[in-house]
């Protein structure tokens, strides 16, 4: 039972009785599509969304990479139209308009897409369906290309939502999405990306079916390092491409490793406790030896791992991040303080746990200076590790 992982919380909210919901992922027998239960009305998790993509450098380095990708492979230019699906707060959009290539954001987080505005990018305010496509289509803003990078897994109605996509798609044009991969999920232990937020947890396999479902063929596959392990598919018109040598070769991997045998998944339980049980073991060793730890960023996925493993602020006394929306707040459920990060240098803490381990390199050189006093850092996943 755990609460929404970004439902960060004001000092007066702390008294205040909060929602706590099942957290439990299922397997479908079937299609091997790994799904939560919807406890949560997606409006109230996203119309007032807590982050803000452009607050890692590295994610934007990221963006600028995929934009300049998709312009020179697929010949995109002031003709063109490139929209966005959760576009947040224009932090992938704003490289496509410095190339002078139209783009259309489209996102239900009204403080976020605010924020794409002001940066010139005309964005719907509406969750993305069959009937956001539809308006789309009636005003003449069909995609070249569309894209949607970590929000394939957001969506609960994950047919309706690839329809949509097919429906506001140009007859020739390409969707690209991106995807945390179920088989680096289980490979690498990343359960804390385990959370409500999160409907779907998806494999290559899986998702082939989705589409396929609509008239969409997946046609290639990129394998990417970002979060820990992601998916980048291209996607057509169905019988519109061969398959690449890439395709061939995942199938053959998600195979291999058994994402097509249910056993696989029931194996996977056992590790996550273990690394509970690693966790708590670390955190409590340095309480009893007088260390003090600290965590690095409030990320959703950091949420999950601190309230599945019931840590509470006896053992970690605060957390950092760098957005703003989430300073002078508290973690939901163990109601962590968050502080902007140049509190780490006032509290100078022995261990700083980073919680965002898919950017670690980019934390470890920005908080270099706790070295200045002895601080290590800590990563969780996929195994508690101290880092010199």
């Amino acid at each position: 039972m755990t609460p929404l992982s970004n439902s960060y919380l004001t000092a007066d909210e702390l008294q205040e009785m909060e929602p706590l919901y099942p957290l439990h992922a299922y397997v479908c027998s079937e299609c091997f599509l790994v799904q939560l239960d919807e406890f949560a009305d997606p409006q109230e998790i996203f119309s007032d969304y807590a982050y803000f993509s452009s607050f890692s450098d590295s994610w934007l380095e990221h963006s600028r990479n995929y934009t300049q990708l998709m312009t020179s492979r697929f010949g995109l230019d002031a003709s063109s139209l490139v929209v966005e699906i959760a576009s947040n707060d224009g932090y992938l959009l704003q490289y496509f308009v410095e190339a002078g290539i139209p783009v259309l954001g489209v996102d239900p987080a009204a403080n976020v897409a605010a924020a794409a505005e002001k940066k010139g990018i005309q964005t719907i305010v509406k969750f993305f369906s069959t009937e956001t496509a539809k308006e789309m289509v009636d005003a003449g803003q069909l995609a070249d290309l569309m894209l949607g990078n970590n929000v394939l897994a957001h969506v609960p109605d994950i047919n309706d939502f690839v329809a949509g996509m097919a429906f506001a798609l140009k007859r020739d044009g390409v969707i690209t999405m991106e995807f945390p991969h179920l088989l680096q999920l289980m490979r690498n232990n990343q359960f804390d990306t385990i959370y409500h937020e999160h409907f779907s947890y998806l494999s290559l396999f899986s998702v082939e079916q989705i589409f396929a479902k609509h008239g969409l063929q997946i046609f290639d596959v990129d394998e990417l390092a970002t979060h820990g392990g992601s998916l980048r598919i291209y996607a057509r018109r169905a019988g519109s491409e061969h398959v690449s040598e890439n395709m061939i070769a995942l199938r053959r991997k998600e195979a291999d490793a058994g994402l097509g045998n249910l056993d696989t998944y029931a194996a996977f339980g056992e590790k996550v406790h273990e690394t509970r049980r690693k966790l708590l073991e670390f955190l409590h060793a340095a309480r009893c030896n007088g260390k003090r730890v600290a965590a690095y960023g409030a990320p959703a996925k950091g949420n999950t791992l601190l309230n599945f493993c019931g840590v509470r602020q006896d053992l970690i006394g605060f957390t950092v991040d760098r957005s703003p929306a989430k300073q002078d707040r508290f973690l939901p459920g163990t109601h962590i303080p968050v502080y902007a990060p140049e509190k780490i240098l006032e509290a100078k803490p022995d261990y700083l746990l980073i919680l965002p381990w898919n950017i670690k390199e980019e934390i470890m050189e920005k908080m270099y200076r706790i070295r200045e006093w002895g601080g290590k850092f800590v990563v969780p996943i996929p195994a508690v590790e101290v880092l010199e």
